[in-house]
């Protein structure tokens, strides 16, 4: 009987129009077994909290992974003369249920629940929608690899700022909840982007320069004076910030929240732990503990730190620590490309060209694009589309080595490793409280959740 009543959760989450989805979504903040001090509106909860069940979990698992192949789609000469044009710009040609700047996936997902913490793998993706029980399940098993033995949180009477903000600590990360916190992993992307925007034509590549360093040149001086560079045209690279590749974990989280709301479970967006408490940052490890147990590097300490940085003193040197992986078991994880994970930033480099256009690159896998492309099109592809000049990754590689020996780091002006601030907590509504005080405040699909993933 249970398995009937899940398949008929599932059956009607597939049916559900998604512009119906849309726009009745709304946010639900209270999950079963909460209690809510509001005045004359306070309302506790005669329920015990009420985890998600595997099943229900394994569906919002199935939107972080995967989803297919990616399309290139895209010119590979300028139409006004003719001239080959840069055609490969991707990271990666597996896609997900959200777009990336250049396929960059950088995005990866944690799962907090009451059974523990768990780094969710990016599986292969599936042949066809995997939207039945037993491949659900069975893919979110394979994708979970726990991190914690425990739910992540900081220790009891500490969920005041800088840990949780504002009244998000009395309704946050509580039992029975699941949530999903993204990390981007920027440093990849940083350097094809780098890449990807030199490829432009000749007058139009940007001279960089370092405006944490007095506007200089940031290592680019050989390229504007043979001309490659255009001096007149500069480009800051605080200017280029985290090279938009934060988006994706945005447009992932709203996806999922959709979906949870389709299949009639609370769904909230909201600010998740301090970030650099949550990741473990030298910062406060002592005060909050290790939690999710990142490895940081914290640079040297120079004289130059002081207007570069506002770094007053040595002791101080802890303000510019930034996350640079995860490691679990003695597997990484998560690894940023940049020292110490690689032995120089010349290595890092190479190593996302390798990657790309190397032995076993995503460039030279005729497989993958025979099954993207009709016929012959996917050899005629890799053949015919353009890569990055050697102009461009030799200039690109002196950017890199000059950031991490200027500013001990890299990137500087951003983090390898990003944290959106945001998670998405996803949970069983305490549907009497909604029913006592709003109007119209649950949806037909959450009155009958019950009925249709539960026994």
């Amino acid at each position: 009987m249970k398995q009937e009543i899940e398949q008929e959760g599932l059956a009607d989450l597939l049916s559900r129009p998604l512009l119906e989805t849309i726009w009745r979504r709304r946010t639900h903040r209270i999950s079963r077994g909460a209690s809510v001090p509001a005045g004359s509106m306070s309302y506790r909860s005669p329920h015990p909290p009420m985890p998600l069940t595997e099943l229900e979990e394994a569906v919002l698992i199935a939107l972080t992974g995967c989803s297919g192949l990616t399309m290139p789609d895209r010119p590979f000469e300028d139409p006004r003369d003719g001239e080959p044009i840069m055609a490969k710009p991707n990271l990666h040609m597996t896609g997900r249920t959200a777009g990336s700047p250049d396929n960059a996936q950088g995005t990866h997902f944690f799962m907090i629940n009451d059974s523990g913490t768990y780094y969710l793998r990016k599986l292969e993706p599936s042949p066809d929608l995997p939207f039945d029980a037993g491949t659900l399940v069975e893919r979110a098993r394979r994708a979970k690899v726990k991190v914690l033995p425990h739910r992540l949180d900081v220790a009891e009477g500490m969920r005041d700022f800088p840990a949780y903000l504002d009244s998000n600590r009395f309704l946050s990360n509580l039992p029975g909840t699941t949530v999903f916190l993204p990390v981007v992993d920027l440093s990849h992307q940083y350097i094809n982007a780098l890449m990807y925007l030199l490829t432009q034509p000749e007058g139009h590549r940007p001279a960089l320069v370092d405006d944490r360093n007095l506007y200089r040149s940031a290592g680019v001086r050989k390229w504007v004076k043979n001309g490659f560079l255009n001096a007149e045209l500069k480009l800051p690279l605080g200017a280029l910030g985290p090279m938009r590749t934060q988006v994706e974990a945005d447009l992932l989280v709203q996806n999922m929240m959709l979906v949870a709301d389709a299949m009639g479970l609370g769904a909230w967006i909201h600010a998740t732990i301090h970030p650099q408490i949550m990741l473990g940052d030298p910062k406060f490890s002592q005060a909050y503990g290790r939690m999710l147990g990142f490895d940081f590097v914290v640079p040297r300490f120079r004289l130059a730190d002081i207007p570069r940085w506002h770094v007053p003193l040595p002791k101080y040197a802890a303000l510019r620590s930034h996350p640079v992986g995860l490691r679990a078991d003695g597997e990484h994880l998560i690894k940023a490309a940049c020292p110490p994970n690689y032995a120089s930033m010349e290595e890092a480099v190479e190593s996302v060209v390798r990657a790309k256009f190397g032995p076993g690159g995503i460039y030279t896998d005729e497989k993958t694009f025979a099954g993207i492309y009709k016929g012959d099109y996917g050899r005629r592809y890799l053949t015919e589309a353009g890569e990055y000049d050697q102009q461009v990754i030799d200039c690109v590689r002196d950017v890199c080595v000059y950031l991490h020996a200027t500013h001990g780091r890299f990137p500087a002006h951003t983090d390898a490793i990003h944290v959106p601030g945001i998670w998405l907590q996803t949970h069983h509504v305490e549907s009497e409280y909604y029913e006592r005080f709003f109007v119209n405040g649950t949806t037909d699909v959450h009155a009958r959740h019950a009925t249709r993933w539960h026994a």
